[in-house]
Protein backbone atom coordinates (compact mmCIF):
# COMPACT_ATOMS: atom_id res chain seq x y z
CA UNK A 1 0.00 0.00 0.00
CA UNK A 2 1.34 3.32 -0.92
CA UNK A 3 0.52 6.78 -2.08
CA UNK A 4 0.62 7.59 -5.81
CA UNK A 5 2.83 9.89 -7.06
CA UNK A 6 0.97 12.55 -7.87
CA UNK A 7 -0.83 12.62 -4.36
CA UNK A 8 2.76 12.33 -3.07
CA UNK A 9 3.81 15.35 -4.55
CA UNK A 10 1.21 17.50 -3.64
CA UNK A 11 2.22 17.46 -0.14
CA UNK A 12 4.34 18.94 2.50
CA UNK A 13 6.10 17.38 4.87
CA UNK A 14 7.65 18.87 8.39
CA UNK A 15 9.31 16.61 10.63
CA UNK A 16 11.52 16.44 13.85
CA UNK A 17 12.63 15.18 17.29
CA UNK A 18 10.37 15.63 20.10
CA UNK A 19 10.03 19.53 21.63
CA UNK A 20 12.15 20.76 18.82
CA UNK A 21 9.03 23.59 17.84
CA UNK A 22 7.75 21.70 14.79
CA UNK A 23 3.77 22.81 16.04
CA UNK A 24 3.96 26.80 15.70
CA UNK A 25 6.43 26.81 12.84
CA UNK A 26 3.45 24.85 11.02
CA UNK A 27 0.65 27.00 11.87
CA UNK A 28 3.14 29.62 9.73
CA UNK A 29 4.00 27.34 7.17
CA UNK A 30 0.05 26.34 7.05
CA UNK A 31 -0.95 29.86 6.19
CA UNK A 32 1.79 29.98 3.26
CA UNK A 33 0.75 27.07 1.45
CA UNK A 34 -3.34 27.44 2.32
CA UNK A 35 -2.31 23.98 4.45
CA UNK A 36 -4.00 22.34 6.56
CA UNK A 37 -1.91 19.96 8.97
CA UNK A 38 -1.76 16.04 9.53
CA UNK A 39 -0.43 14.54 12.10
CA UNK A 40 2.34 12.65 12.12
CA UNK A 41 1.96 10.89 15.46
CA UNK A 42 1.34 7.61 16.09
CA UNK A 43 0.19 8.56 19.54
CA UNK A 44 -1.78 11.38 18.96
CA UNK A 45 -4.42 9.07 17.68
CA UNK A 46 -5.64 8.26 21.07
CA UNK A 47 -8.35 9.91 22.54
CA UNK A 48 -7.92 10.99 26.09
CA UNK A 49 -4.02 11.29 25.40
CA UNK A 50 -3.25 15.08 25.36
CA UNK A 51 -0.98 16.49 27.40
CA UNK A 52 1.67 13.45 27.09
CA UNK A 53 1.97 13.58 23.49
CA UNK A 54 1.17 17.88 23.06
CA UNK A 55 -1.11 17.88 20.83
CA UNK A 56 -2.56 21.08 19.30
CA UNK A 57 -4.32 23.05 21.66
CA UNK A 58 -7.38 24.65 20.58
CA UNK A 59 -5.95 27.79 19.62
CA UNK A 60 -3.54 26.23 17.47
CA UNK A 61 -6.74 24.26 16.22
CA UNK A 62 -8.76 27.05 15.91
CA UNK A 63 -5.94 28.54 13.45
CA UNK A 64 -5.75 25.41 11.20
CA UNK A 65 -7.44 22.34 11.32
CA UNK A 66 -5.30 19.36 12.51
CA UNK A 67 -6.47 15.97 11.03
CA UNK A 68 -5.57 12.55 12.02
CA UNK A 69 -5.64 13.24 16.11
CA UNK A 70 -8.11 11.32 18.37
CA UNK A 71 -8.86 8.66 15.88
CA UNK A 72 -9.33 5.91 18.61
CA UNK A 73 -9.81 4.77 21.99
CA UNK A 74 -6.61 4.02 24.54
CA UNK A 75 -8.06 0.02 24.30
CA UNK A 76 -7.51 -0.40 20.56
CA UNK A 77 -4.58 -1.23 17.89
CA UNK A 78 -3.87 0.70 15.23
CA UNK A 79 -1.42 -0.13 12.45
CA UNK A 80 1.04 1.83 10.25
CA UNK A 81 -1.29 0.77 7.22
CA UNK A 82 -4.10 1.69 8.78
CA UNK A 83 -2.49 5.30 9.58
CA UNK A 84 -1.52 4.87 5.85
CA UNK A 85 -5.31 4.23 4.60
CA UNK A 86 -6.68 7.47 6.96
CA UNK A 87 -3.55 9.31 5.51
CA UNK A 88 -4.95 8.72 1.88
CA UNK A 89 -8.50 9.11 2.34
CA UNK A 90 -7.35 12.90 4.78
CA UNK A 91 -5.72 13.92 1.83
CA UNK A 92 -7.66 13.02 -0.96
CA UNK A 93 -10.68 14.93 1.41
CA UNK A 94 -7.89 18.14 1.56
CA UNK A 95 -7.07 18.44 -1.74
CA UNK A 96 -10.76 18.39 -3.40
CA UNK A 97 -11.34 21.35 -0.95
CA UNK A 98 -8.31 23.25 -2.84
CA UNK A 99 -6.08 22.86 0.79
CA UNK A 100 -2.37 21.53 0.85
CA UNK A 101 -1.97 18.48 3.14
CA UNK A 102 0.78 19.43 5.56
CA UNK A 103 2.13 16.39 7.37
CA UNK A 104 3.53 17.33 10.91
CA UNK A 105 5.10 15.29 13.86
CA UNK A 106 7.80 12.92 14.53
CA UNK A 107 6.97 9.70 13.85
CA UNK A 108 9.82 7.85 11.57
CA UNK A 109 7.39 4.89 10.79
CA UNK A 110 4.67 7.09 9.73
CA UNK A 111 7.07 9.72 7.54
CA UNK A 112 8.23 6.24 5.88
CA UNK A 113 5.50 4.49 5.24
CA UNK A 114 3.99 7.81 3.65
CA UNK A 115 7.14 8.58 1.27
CA UNK A 116 7.95 4.68 0.06
CA UNK A 117 4.46 2.73 1.57
CA UNK A 118 4.30 -0.13 3.67
CA UNK A 119 4.31 -3.94 3.73
CA UNK A 120 1.37 -4.94 5.12
CA UNK A 121 2.68 -8.61 5.87
CA UNK A 122 0.70 -11.86 6.16
CA UNK A 123 -2.56 -12.48 7.94
CA UNK A 124 -1.77 -12.33 12.14
CA UNK A 125 -1.63 -15.27 13.71
CA UNK A 126 -3.27 -14.80 16.75
CA UNK A 127 -2.09 -18.53 18.43
CA UNK A 128 1.64 -17.31 18.16
CA UNK A 129 0.57 -14.08 19.12
CA UNK A 130 -0.77 -15.45 22.52
CA UNK A 131 2.10 -17.47 23.37
CA UNK A 132 4.59 -15.10 22.44
CA UNK A 133 2.78 -13.05 24.80
CA UNK A 134 2.09 -15.70 27.81
CA UNK A 135 6.21 -16.23 27.52
CA UNK A 136 7.10 -12.99 27.69
CA UNK A 137 5.27 -12.35 31.01
CA UNK A 138 7.11 -15.47 32.06
CA UNK A 139 10.61 -13.99 31.03
CA UNK A 140 10.16 -10.48 31.59
CA UNK A 141 11.29 -7.59 30.14
CA UNK A 142 13.79 -8.20 27.10
CA UNK A 143 13.08 -11.47 26.23
CA UNK A 144 11.20 -10.70 23.13
CA UNK A 145 13.88 -8.02 22.07
CA UNK A 146 16.55 -10.91 22.38
CA UNK A 147 14.74 -13.30 20.94
CA UNK A 148 14.53 -11.05 17.77
CA UNK A 149 18.18 -9.77 17.87
CA UNK A 150 19.12 -14.00 16.96
CA UNK A 151 16.57 -14.16 14.31
CA UNK A 152 16.46 -10.53 12.82
CA UNK A 153 19.24 -8.33 14.10
CA UNK A 154 18.28 -5.31 11.84
CA UNK A 155 14.69 -5.02 12.87
CA UNK A 156 15.58 -5.51 16.76
CA UNK A 157 18.39 -2.80 16.25
CA UNK A 158 15.40 -0.28 15.41
CA UNK A 159 12.62 -1.40 18.03
CA UNK A 160 12.83 -0.42 21.83
CA UNK A 161 12.75 -3.80 23.92
CA UNK A 162 9.48 -2.25 25.46
CA UNK A 163 7.85 -2.82 21.96
CA UNK A 164 6.24 -5.83 22.72
CA UNK A 165 3.46 -4.83 19.95
CA UNK A 166 5.96 -4.60 17.13
CA UNK A 167 8.44 -7.29 18.44
CA UNK A 168 5.82 -9.84 18.07
CA UNK A 169 4.80 -8.69 14.74
CA UNK A 170 8.59 -8.79 13.80
CA UNK A 171 8.45 -12.07 15.11
CA UNK A 172 5.12 -13.25 13.50
CA UNK A 173 6.21 -12.19 10.31
CA UNK A 174 9.90 -14.41 10.26
CA UNK A 175 7.45 -17.43 11.71
CA UNK A 176 5.14 -17.05 9.17
CA UNK A 177 7.23 -16.39 5.99
CA UNK A 178 10.59 -17.77 7.18
CA UNK A 179 12.14 -14.43 6.03
CA UNK A 180 13.17 -11.86 8.50
CA UNK A 181 10.77 -8.73 8.46
CA UNK A 182 13.77 -6.24 7.53
CA UNK A 183 13.98 -8.13 4.48
CA UNK A 184 10.54 -8.23 3.58
CA UNK A 185 10.02 -4.38 4.82
CA UNK A 186 13.05 -2.77 2.65
CA UNK A 187 10.60 -0.39 0.93
CA UNK A 188 12.87 1.40 -1.32
CA UNK A 189 12.65 5.27 -2.20
CA UNK A 190 10.78 6.38 -5.51
CA UNK A 191 12.96 7.45 -8.21
CA UNK A 192 14.37 11.10 -8.00
CA UNK A 193 11.88 12.56 -10.06
CA UNK A 194 8.84 10.70 -8.31
CA UNK A 195 9.51 12.28 -5.00
CA UNK A 196 7.70 14.85 -3.49
CA UNK A 197 10.22 17.86 -2.81
CA UNK A 198 8.95 19.13 0.00
CA UNK A 199 10.17 16.85 2.79
CA UNK A 200 11.91 18.74 5.90
CA UNK A 201 13.20 17.90 9.06
CA UNK A 202 15.05 20.33 11.89
CA UNK A 203 18.28 19.35 13.27
CA UNK A 204 18.78 21.48 16.46
CA UNK A 205 21.41 21.79 18.78
CA UNK A 206 21.67 18.57 21.24
CA UNK A 207 21.87 20.97 24.32
CA UNK A 208 19.54 23.11 23.07
CA UNK A 209 17.04 20.67 22.51
CA UNK A 210 17.85 18.97 25.96
CA UNK A 211 16.75 22.05 27.95
CA UNK A 212 13.58 22.28 25.46
CA UNK A 213 12.91 18.55 26.75
CA UNK A 214 13.61 19.38 30.75
CA UNK A 215 11.14 22.27 30.25
CA UNK A 216 8.37 20.33 28.50
CA UNK A 217 8.49 17.59 30.43
CA UNK A 218 8.40 20.14 33.87
CA UNK A 219 5.19 21.75 31.66
CA UNK A 220 3.30 18.70 31.29
CA UNK A 221 3.60 18.12 34.85
CA UNK A 222 2.65 21.53 35.84
CA UNK A 223 -0.82 21.13 33.60
CA UNK A 224 -2.24 18.01 35.13
CA UNK A 225 -0.25 14.99 33.41
CA UNK A 226 -0.30 13.04 36.45
CA UNK A 227 -4.37 13.65 36.71
CA UNK A 228 -4.75 12.91 33.38
CA UNK A 229 -2.96 9.68 33.46
CA UNK A 230 -5.16 8.67 36.55
CA UNK A 231 -8.44 8.98 34.44
CA UNK A 232 -7.21 7.11 31.99
CA UNK A 233 -6.80 4.12 34.05
CA UNK A 234 -10.07 4.51 35.48
CA UNK A 235 -11.87 5.12 32.15
CA UNK A 236 -13.92 2.68 30.29
CA UNK A 237 -11.30 2.62 27.78
CA UNK A 238 -7.84 2.50 29.89
CA UNK A 239 -4.65 2.26 28.00
CA UNK A 240 -4.33 -1.03 25.94
CA UNK A 241 -0.88 -2.47 25.12
CA UNK A 242 0.19 0.19 22.68
CA UNK A 243 -0.87 3.38 24.49
CA UNK A 244 0.74 2.29 27.81
CA UNK A 245 4.14 2.05 25.51
CA UNK A 246 3.82 5.92 24.90
CA UNK A 247 6.84 7.92 25.93
CA UNK A 248 6.18 9.42 29.65
CA UNK A 249 2.69 7.35 29.66
CA UNK A 250 5.03 3.94 30.20
CA UNK A 251 7.32 5.63 32.96
CA UNK A 252 3.96 6.96 34.71
CA UNK A 253 1.99 4.04 34.65
CA UNK A 254 4.37 2.55 36.60
CA UNK A 255 5.11 4.81 38.70
CA UNK A 256 1.63 5.14 39.89
CA UNK A 257 1.02 1.60 39.49
CA UNK A 258 3.86 0.53 41.83
CA UNK A 259 2.25 2.40 44.89
CA UNK A 260 3.42 4.85 47.37
CA UNK A 261 4.60 1.43 49.26
CA UNK A 262 7.58 1.66 46.72
CA UNK A 263 10.36 3.63 48.23
CA UNK A 264 12.00 3.68 44.94
CA UNK A 265 8.66 6.10 43.46
CA UNK A 266 7.71 8.12 46.41
CA UNK A 267 7.75 11.82 45.15
CA UNK A 268 7.39 12.64 41.31
CA UNK A 269 10.76 14.16 41.25
CA UNK A 270 11.83 10.51 40.07
CA UNK A 271 9.66 9.52 37.53
CA UNK A 272 9.96 13.37 35.99
CA UNK A 273 13.85 12.48 35.77
CA UNK A 274 13.24 9.38 34.64
CA UNK A 275 10.79 10.48 31.31
CA UNK A 276 12.87 13.51 31.06
CA UNK A 277 15.90 11.14 30.54
CA UNK A 278 14.34 8.33 27.91
CA UNK A 279 12.93 11.38 25.83
CA UNK A 280 16.36 12.61 25.18
CA UNK A 281 17.10 9.33 24.36
CA UNK A 282 14.01 9.08 21.97
CA UNK A 283 15.06 12.62 20.30
CA UNK A 284 18.71 10.76 19.32
CA UNK A 285 16.54 8.22 17.56
CA UNK A 286 14.17 10.03 15.58
CA UNK A 287 17.18 12.11 14.27
CA UNK A 288 18.50 8.84 13.13
CA UNK A 289 15.26 8.07 11.37
CA UNK A 290 14.92 11.37 9.75
CA UNK A 291 19.08 11.14 8.98
CA UNK A 292 18.80 7.72 7.09
CA UNK A 293 15.70 8.90 5.10
CA UNK A 294 17.38 10.33 1.80
CA UNK A 295 14.22 12.10 1.20
CA UNK A 296 14.61 14.42 4.11
CA UNK A 297 16.13 18.14 3.83
CA UNK A 298 17.44 18.79 6.79
CA UNK A 299 17.12 22.07 8.34
CA UNK A 300 19.96 23.03 11.24
CA UNK A 301 18.58 25.30 13.47
CA UNK A 302 20.54 27.03 16.49
CA UNK A 303 17.41 27.60 18.39
CA UNK A 304 17.49 31.69 18.05
CA UNK A 305 14.98 31.67 14.90
CA UNK A 306 11.45 32.69 14.99
CA UNK A 307 8.82 30.71 13.44
CA UNK A 308 8.40 33.57 11.46
CA UNK A 309 12.12 33.50 10.50
CA UNK A 310 12.08 29.54 9.78
CA UNK A 311 9.02 29.38 7.97
CA UNK A 312 10.67 31.90 5.36
CA UNK A 313 14.08 29.97 5.26
CA UNK A 314 11.73 26.26 4.17
CA UNK A 315 10.13 28.30 1.92
CA UNK A 316 12.97 29.69 0.50
CA UNK A 317 14.45 26.32 0.64
CA UNK A 318 11.65 25.14 -1.91
CA UNK A 319 12.93 27.81 -4.77
CA UNK A 320 16.70 26.56 -4.07
CA UNK A 321 17.49 23.54 -6.24
CA UNK A 322 18.86 20.19 -4.47
CA UNK A 323 22.24 19.02 -4.83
Amino acid sequence: MKFSTSLLRQCWFLAGPTAVGKSELALHLAAHLNAEILSLDSMAIFRGMDIGTAKPDSRQQQMVPHHLIDLIQPDDEFSTAQYLQAAMACCDELLSRGKTPLFVGGTGLYLRALLRGVFEGPPADWKFRTQLSEQAARHGTGWLHRQLQEIDPVSAARLHPNDERRLIRSLEIAHLTGQPASTLQQEIPLPVEERTEHVYWLHPPRDWLADRIDRRVDQMFELGFEQEVRTLLKSAHPPGRTARQALGYRELIEWIEAGPQDAEFRGLEPVTEQIKTHTRQFAKRQETWFRNLEECREVAIDGTETPEELCGRILNLNSTPTD
